[in-house]
């Protein structure tokens, strides 16, 4: 496994050291319109977060018998991040409950009153100020316990509505976001996008719009990036929708008059999600005032017994539950491909 700079092609590397792990976990009933997403459960989407949230935890499921998975039989990235943890534990797991449907079991939960929000097709209904400067306030207190922090995300749909909020902020990237689906119901997300930037206007602030079209992860996360990366480096463990993040943090820097330390800040994602004939992660990250340290690792499901797992490989699922992140930590701390492939299919194996 070679860790890789996603603008100069050139071997790059994570910071040394062990790794705290957040997950944030959120859900927008967004991801309840037919067909929008194949994240979980059919029926039980919102679900998602919740369960990832248990397993990479304890590799135990007790809100719901199954694991989350495609209808196809991917299984959740959670497999991924919870293969690293079992070879190269990480200091810390613990879960940020940004408007979950059901709350995790026997994890370690931080819970700050945020309720889900609504379906972005008929505006999210969210305090998007309020939710912001929940995440800055969060960034001031979180204590470190290891040498550095990887902060991933589970929210069902996500990227539909981390689109509607690039494009609400004025960015070009309408075409640049991925998808959990190998083949992409555009159909479906652009009509549900367009409902949602109809409700805004060139009259609103940032905020107000955003209190239309985002998501109470993306707004919490730039929030607490911008104050916690002035204090140790963050990892953002995800691909599309974490980029959106760098985005929100980017464009409201002249509302809170901060911006994020660029230096302290590193975006990691899959190669999935990286070589995606359908998006364009590097697209979107070159919309940022800077430079930002992007970088996906070389991992690959080629070689997998579970025939399943090689579904990664042809473009489904692709990146999620700090799967990209997790996987350039492994590099890092010598794990090699094969080892990790073994220890997630004995994962599956056990399951």
């Amino acid at each position: 496994m070679n860790i890789v700079n996603i603008f100069t092609e050139k071997t790059d590397k994570l910071p040394e050291g062990k790794a705290d792990f957040l997950l944030a976990a959120s859900v927008t009933k967004t991801c309840e319109i037919e067909g929008i997403t194949q994240a979980g459960i059919p029926g039980k989407i919102a679900y998602t977060p919740t369960l990832d949230a248990e397993f990479i935890t304890t590799q135990k499921l007790f809100s719901m018998p199954e694991i989350a998975e495609t209808p196809s039989g991917v299984p959740t990235p959670a497999l991924i991040t919870r293969g690293v943890e079992n070879l190269h534990a990480f200091s810390s797991i613990e879960i940020l409950d940004l408007g979950l449907s059901v709350q995790p079991e026997q994890t370690h939960l931080h819970s700050f009153g945020i309720k889900p929000s609504a379906s972005i097709a008929t505006g999210a209904k969210i305090d998007a100020k309020a939710i912001f400067m929940q995440g800055m306030a969060f960034g001031r207190e979180y204590e470190l316990k290891g040498n550095y922090l990887i902060l991933g995300e589970s929210t069902p749909s996500g990227t539909t509505t981390a689109t509607a909020t690039a494009l609400a902020l004025g960015y070009d990237v309408r075409e640049d976001f991925s998808s959990s689906f190998l083949h992409v119901p555009n159909s479906i997300k652009e009509a549900t996008i367009n409902k949602a930037l109809a409700l805004t206007n060139d009259s609103m602030s940032r905020f107000e719009k955003l209190a239309i079209v985002s998501d109470n992860m993306l707004l919490f996360c730039a929030g607490f990036l911008l104050e916690a990366s002035r204090r140790f480096h963050v990892v953002l463990a995800g691909g599309t929708q974490m980029a959106a993040c760098l985005l929100v943090a980017d464009a409201l820097r002249e509302d809170v008059l901060m911006r994020l330390k660029p230096e302290n800040v590193t975006l990691a994602t899959t190669q999935w999600v990286a070589r995606d004939k359908h998006s364009d992660i590097k697209h979107i990250l070159e919309q940022l005032s800077y430079t930002p340290h992007a970088i996906y690792t070389t991992f690959s499901f080629a070689n997998a017994e579970i025939p399943v797992l090689k579904k990664y490989d042809e473009g489904e699922a692709k990146e999620g539950v700090g799967a990209g992140a997790s996987l350039a930590y492994a590099a890092t701390n010598g794990i090699s491909n094969q080892s990790l492939l073994e220890a997630i299919e004995l994962i599956m194996y056990m399951m």
